[in-house]
């Protein structure tokens, strides 16, 4: 399986479980890696035959910015879902970053990793009600 990337995407978003932070929007930052077979673009030269990853990024900053979670770790299953069922990839593996959150550090945050099957687990979970975001 081969990975298309996207480094340091970056937006701003209402994040966080303090008063202070459901009031100002804070800075995101996502890194993907997302598996998928790219030998059919390989050979045709076509981006008709890739994971497009302007598409991607543009759908993730899209649904950080209208998002209000309290927690990096629900957002961050939220955007593996999101990609999971949204684009043609068999796992993500996803890093999300509050620069600033904690003094004296760069930034804090997760990374996780995701597969299709955990999608069919999580959409089951849920009852059902999580067929698209």
């Amino acid at each position: 399986m081969d990975t298309i990337f996207i480094h340091a995407l970056k937006t701003e978003a209402i994040i966080g479980i303090f008063d202070w932070e459901r009031q100002v929007k804070q800075t995101v930052v996502v890194d993907l890696e997302m598996s998928t077979d790219i030998r059919k673009a390989a050979l045709s030269d076509s981006i008709d035959d890739t994971l497009n990853y302007k598409r991607v990024a543009k759908r993730v900053l899209a649904f950080i910015e209208a998002s209000q979670f309290h927690l990096v770790e629900t957002m961050a299953e939220q955007i593996a879902m999101l990609v999971l069922s949204e684009f043609d990839v068999a796992s993500v593996r996803l890093t999300l970053s509050k620069p600033g959150a904690v003094r004296s550090s760069r930034d804090v945050g997760i990374g996780i990793e995701r597969t299709q099957k955990d999608l069919v687990e999580w959409r089951l979970a849920s009852g059902g009600t999580k067929k698209g975001l």
